[in-house]
């Protein structure tokens, strides 16, 4: 179902884990600030909502959508950090950039993630206009951050899942 068809800040919050003591990392790009600035707004806001705390949030910079999968890596190698969210935006523009730049992130956190074993969440949008952009990040499609965090906050509950599991089990 694409964005335009659904909002992307209806979620089920259904069985969702506490995170209280989860430690949150939000790496944002600085370009396009006018959407990521929201982007991270309701990605800190859904955290809060759903039980994290302020100091359980920290928050990196970096100058580009591009520089996400390093930025995310790099706090993802912290052991104080839970799940790394990674929240951007790249316009379609009259170039090809956003096809090199899109395929680049999403394959890069996708790296992290799996290199880590923590949750790495892409929260880029890949819109064709600013517009879009701005429909996507708090608009009338809802707010891509606030499914970025929701996400990462379900992976944090799937992770605790398989680990209760796994206790269970070892002997």
């Amino acid at each position: 179902m694409s964005s335009a068809d659904k909002n992307l800040s209806v979620f089920n919050t259904e069985g969702l884990p506490d995170i209280s003591s989860k430690k949150f990392a939000i790496v944002v790009a600085e370009w396009n600030s006018e959407v990521t600035e929201r982007l991270f707004e309701g990605a800190y806001q859904t955290l809060l909502t759903y039980g994290s705390t302020p100091e359980n949030i920290e928050r990196g910079n970096v100058p580009g959508s591009f520089e996400l999968t390093l930025g995310a890596q790099w706090f993802a190698e912290r052991r104080d950090i839970d799940a790394v969210i990674a929240l951007g935006v790249v316009i379609q523009g009259e170039t090809k950039h956003n096809d090199y730049i899109n395929h680049a992130v999403a394959q890069g956190i996708t790296n992290v993630s799996l290199k880590s074993g923590k949750p790495i969440i892409f929260g880029v949008l890949t819109p064709n206009t600013l517009e879009q952009a701005l429909d996507r990040a708090g608009g009338v499609h809802g707010n891509k951050g606030d499914e970025a965090a929701m996400t990462a906050i379900k992976m944090l509950g799937l992770w605790h899942q398989i680990a209760v599991a796994q206790t269970r089990f070892s002997i």
